[in-house]
């Protein structure tokens, strides 16, 4: 059994340790409400947006066309993911990781150069050790996340698509669902889909379209929509991943507090037992020595 100094020792540690727990949940609490008002405003404009695009699509039909919007067999391909710059955030950068190496073994398997464009100190560090080129970690991007930053990486993404520097880009990040829940989402930012809204839909939409007068024209219109939705999408994927960050470091800074709470519990216990027995030994000593 450990000495009673040693148990002490132990209390003060975990004591210490659950302070700073306490206090990054309390930050990270803090941060994650700022976080979810900026996606919560972010997402209802970027689904508008969207359903605009999908709307104007429908309506021009198969007529229209976008340099944006090319498949091609794909040869060369570029993975974007997201991750955090610290750690401390559970499963958050794990998932992000597994999910990242996935879609670059699914990628090379159908014979693609793959190349990873990491936003994220955590991503990068794993991308660097798996052997990938990289250039930056993007770090500043997740500090303060501006639209134009994100609009430069994305302009940058389709000036080398419409060039055939690259055939696909894929984003990959973990998407907020809600406090306790993020949930992994891969998905094609290049090509753009050119889908448009389900046919059981086009006509509860009928009579908003014919409400629009559209000048100059429905597809010089889209055509200037489709590169602010592409970095529209990127920049909401990366507010979306800050949400998801403060909210599973939320999550696991309360996990340790309620672990230390526990060993705290149970050190004092073994404290209380430890101190007893010391006690009750120097008892017996005494007792036995008055009979001597």
């Amino acid at each position: 059994m450990p000495s009673l100094k040693e148990v002490k020792i132990r209390i003060n540690s975990v004591s210490s340790t659950r302070k700073i727990t306490s206090a990054m949940k309390l930050v990270a609490s803090s941060k994650l409400r700022k976080a979810q008002q900026a996606i919560g405003g972010m997402r209802p404009y970027q689904q508008r947006l969207d359903g605009m695009m999908s709307r104007l699509t429908a309506e021009i039909g198969e007529g229209f066309s976008s340099p944006l919007s090319e498949e091609r067999p794909v040869q060369r391909a570029v993975v974007v993911c997201l991750s955090s710059n610290s750690s401390l955030c559970g499963a958050f950068n794990s998932n992000a990781i597994k999910a990242t190496l996935a879609v670059i073994e699914k990628l090379q398997k159908q014979g693609a150069r793959v190349e990873v464009i990491p936003v994220g100190q955590k991503i990068a560090e794993k991308m660097k050790k798996s052997g990938f080129s990289v250039e930056s970690a993007n770090a500043a991007l997740l500090d303060r996340p501006q639209y134009a930053d994100m609009a430069a990486v994305a302009d940058g993404l389709m000036q080398r698509f419409i060039r055939k520097e690259i055939d696909k880009v894929v984003l990959v990040y973990n998407h907020f669902k809600n406090t306790a829940t993020q949930v992994i989402t891969t998905e094609p930012l290049l090509p753009v889909s050119l889908d448009g809204i389900p046919t059981s839909d086009r006509q509860s939409q009928s009579n908003l379209r014919d409400n629009y007068i559209i000048e100059p024209s429905g597809k010089e219109l889209l055509e200037s929509l489709l590169p602010k939705g592409i970095a529209l999408r990127l920049y909401t994927a990366v507010l979306d991943s800050l949400a998801a960050e403060h909210s599973a470091r939320v999550i696991a800074m309360q996990t340790a507090t309620d672990n230390a709470d526990q060993l705290l519990h149970d050190l004092t216990l073994m404290y209380n037992k430890t101190r007893q027995s010391a006690i009750t030994s120097e008892l017996l000593d005494i007792v036995g020595a008055s009979f001597q």
